[in-house]
């Protein structure tokens, strides 16, 4: 009875479709101009997407922070290494630079040798007061070496700060106003106002200057991700459009999936600035992703209207069949592949959530205009000749599936024998896959400011802030004796560790305080003993300036303090390495009772992000699997086919998943969200082949032999075109400037691909070698559905 309905409602889409052309062509150009509009609300993408739910517990700890010292990310650093830096010159060149700054709106303050500070104790009024490391501007190059001197040798407060005593490189760090620090007010700056300064000053010196920091890399990042969105999208177009001109040699079936295509593309765009969501490096893939799942749509559907034609030359018949015969299959494909991007849904993760949403609405909607425009402007075409059907009877496809069949017929030992060894092969790869990543290593190499990033990891061992908070439980419990040698002793622990740099924090300024009690001494740089520090600290608490210096580093209560130091670019196996070492030491040094102390800050939540998103993106992947078994058992209504179908769809994974660890591709976000979309792709072949293959038991008579070999021959040609436009459409994300994009181009058409040649050759022949298991009345039960509804040829490119 179902079926029945279904059929019908099929055949009265296609009457309504091809009744009410004129009017459908009208929706779906109003359609296409109300998305239009909806470009406006289109958002790139200002904030580091933080993959961890709001209600995760670093997440919690991390906003606490943020509650109490702001955003800890809002430095740009910029840094010359360059003995001719200290010229008269250059150096007031590169000091007017800073104030140059200073005097930006969007900066909040700056760091620098033209307002650095010298801790100095006024005898007179006993207390410590800020003075100018610079008091008038050097005019001689004695005079600027008398300043770098008295800085490098007596201010150890700054060093690894402003200068690398070992280098000789001076740094500027710029803080920006954390108000604009996630708008766009922030890139238009950086993109104009800070690059114009520093080109300025380069062209005046001759000085090359290195910057960083991770607003600037946001920015670059962000500049990036646009850029690529309509390279793309031209490759996309460039590369479906030939490959499907070679299979049809059509310009008209070319221009027309073209359209098609196109319009999904600024639907896509349109759904977009529709839910409000920001383009991100995940989202800017959606346009090109629709283009190259739609043309295997138009594939078909051309490719069963002009077999139709040439079968009995009715154009209204054929049109008719188009959508009849086809569009429930197409449909049911489309759901497949949709149903692998929607699994990221049920993440908690904003940024894999939205992905997962736009591209599987937009999936159903390529569908959709495909169904809808391919026959109503053939409709309005003349019906076509003999030279446009040519492409049905290609020597070479003809060879193709021989071979195929061929491989089936008399190697199946052969194959089986193959896919055992490659599985074994595959797992022993899978054992030297490393689930690992880093912050950065996805980022473009060749531009300039990865390379500036691995200069300051040289030179300032790193970017990427890592914040230990210390909660003394108590009001003014920072500045006792008893915390500073506390965290001291963890300063001196974080110093010890390569990976992260010398920290700063409260302790750096009570040390300072103490040189500059004893006339700004080097040697004294350290913390007061027990006698120095009453009256030390007593002149430290009359200073205004520090008090306002040690806001920085210090609530306004005293109670609650933080550490800062830099992590370099190290492998998420080593960060969490790192965090065990810090969190062993936190715990033996400060006692649970009295302290409440936590490490957080952006390096932090990546590592947990990362974590977070490996085991989430896994149970996506297994959902997906399931979900679709369950659509496919609907489908075919028996265990066994669905068994026999995974094999085929699953060992292209488990491959992919070996190659990744003979090649050393680790596991990280970007390369496991391959499994989830390939899969969803992947299983389309199997539909298609399979609902051919019943037909076929059942129209002769359940002789299974010859019910396989009919369904490869007509299955397989359509099947070798979606996979090849499919192969070649993914490659173009090769093309990208990150690593992770990359990855996920060469890692889904690798898949995409082993995945046709098992449907093609491993799928038959388990048929084949298992008939007496499947092949029966009893398991092959008449399904809910006919996909392809007797007769049904849609499938055959010949």
């Amino acid at each position: 009875m179902l079926k029945e309905l279904f059929q019908g409602f099929w055949a009265g889409l296609a009457r309504i479709i091809l009744r009410n052309r004129i009017l459908i062509l009208l929706l779906v150009l109003a359609a296409t101009v109300f998305l239009g509009f909806q470009w406006k609300h289109m958002r790139f993408s200002n904030t580091e997407a933080n993959v961890l739910p709001d209600d995760h517990p670093e997440t919690i700890q991390y906003n606490a922070f943020v509650d109490l010292f702001g955003q800890e990310d809002n430095a740009i650093v910029l840094a010359v290494r360059d003995s001719l830096l200290f010229s008269p010159e250059n150096f007031n060149r590169w000091n007017k630079l800073s104030k140059q700054f200073q005097a930006v709106p969007e900066i909040d303050f700056v760091i620098s040798t033209d307002n650095l500070q010298e801790l100095v104790k006024d005898n007179e009024r006993q207390e410590f007061v800020l003075r100018p490391l610079i008091k008038s501007v050097p005019n001689t190059k004695e005079e600027i070496v008398q300043i770098k001197n008295h800085l490098f040798e007596n201010m150890p407060f700054y060093e690894n700060l402003i200068f690398n005593k070992e280098s000789g490189t001076i740094r500027t760090v710029i803080y920006m106003d954390k108000d604009i620090l996630n708008t766009s007010v922030r890139n238009e700056f950086i993109l104009n106002d800070l690059e114009n300064l520093i080109d300025n000053f380069e062209t005046e010196t001759d000085l090359d200057v290195r910057v960083s920091g991770m607003p600037y890399i946001k920015t670059w990042n962000s500049k990036i991700i646009i850029d690529e969105i309509g390279n793309f999208i031209l490759a996309a177009l460039a590369v479906t459009s030939i490959i499907f001109f070679f299979f049809f040699r059509s310009f008209r079936a070319t221009f027309i999936s073209m359209c098609v295509v196109i319009i999904g593309v600024m639907w896509a765009f349109g759904i977009l600035g529709l839910f409000q969501y920001e383009i991100t490096i995940l989202t800017a893939l959606i346009p090109p992703l629709i283009i190259v799942i739609g043309i295997p749509n138009c594939i078909f559907l051309i490719n069963k209207y002009q077999q139709e034609v040439k079968k009995h030359g009715n154009q209204a018949l054929s049109l008719q069949r188009v959508v009849s015969k086809v569009g429930n299959a197409t449909l049911m494909t489309n759901c497949t592949t949709a149903l692998g991007f929607a699994t990221f849904i049920i993440l908690d993760s904003d940024l894999l959530k939205e992905f997962g949403i736009v591209a599987s609405i937009n999936i159903l909607c390529i569908f959709l205009l495909s169904l809808l425009i391919i026959p109503i402007v053939y409709s309005f075409m003349p019906i076509p000749q003999d030279k446009h059907l040519k492409h049905l009877k290609k020597k070479w496809i003809d060879r193709f599936v021989s071979w195929m069949e061929h491989v089936v017929r008399n190697h199946r030992i052969a194959v089986y024998i193959t896919s055992v060894l490659v599985l074994v092969t595959s797992i022993i790869g899978i054992y030297q896959i490393q689930i690992t990543g880093s912050r950065i290593e996805d980022l473009p190499k060749d531009a300039k400011f990865f390379k500036d990033i691995r200069f300051f990891e040289e030179e300032f061992d790193g970017i990427m802030p890592v914040e230990v908070v210390v909660d003394t439980k108590q009001k003014n419990g920072v500045l006792k004796p008893a915390t500073l040698r506390r965290m001291n002793q963890l300063s001196n622990e974080i110093e010890e560790t390569p990976e992260l740099s010398k920290p700063v924090s409260a302790v750096n300024l009570v040390k300072y305080s103490k040189q500059a009690f004893y006339n700004g001494i080097p040697k004294y740089y350290q913390l007061p003993t027990s006698q120095e520090n009453t009256f030390i600290m007593d002149v430290a608490r009359k200073s205004s300036e520090n008090g306002n210096l040690l806001q920085s580093f210090v609530d306004t209560t005293g109670q609650t303090a933080r550490m800062t130091t830099f992590m370099r670019d190290v492998k998420t196996t080593r960060m969490e390495e790192i965090e065990e070492d810090l969190k062993e030491s936190i715990a033996k040094i400060f006692p649970s009772e009295r302290y409440n102390v936590y490490m957080t800050g952006k390096a932090l939540l990546f590592l947990k992000g990362t974590k977070y998103l490996t085991k989430n993106l896994l149970l996506s992947l297994a959902f997906a699997i399931g979900l679709i078994s369950i659509f496919m058992a609907y489908l075919f209504r028996s265990f066994r086919m669905i068994i026999i179908s995974l094999v085929p769809n699953l060992l292209p994974l488990v491959i992919t998943a070996g190659l990744m660890g003979f090649l050393g591709v680790p596991i990280k976000p970007s390369t496991i969200l391959v499994f989830s979309i390939a899969f969803g792709i992947s299983v389309d072949d199997t539909i298609h082949f399979l609902a051919k293959y019943r037909q076929e038991l059942m129209a002769n008579k359940w002789q299974i032999k010859k019910s396989v070999y009919n369904a490869l021959r007509e299955t397989g040609v359509s099947m070798f075109y979606t996979s090849i436009v499919l192969f070649f459409g993914f490659s173009v994300f090769i093309i990208s400037s990150f690593g992770g994009t990359k990855a996920l181009g060469g890692l889904v058409s690798a898949t995409l691909l082993f995945a046709m040649l098992a449907n093609l050759i491993l799928l038959p022949s388990l048929l084949l070698s298992l008939e007496r298991s499947i092949a029966n009345k009893t398991v092959l039960k008449k399904p809910q559905i006919d996909i392809l509804p007797k007769g049904d040829e849609s499938a055959n490119g010949k």
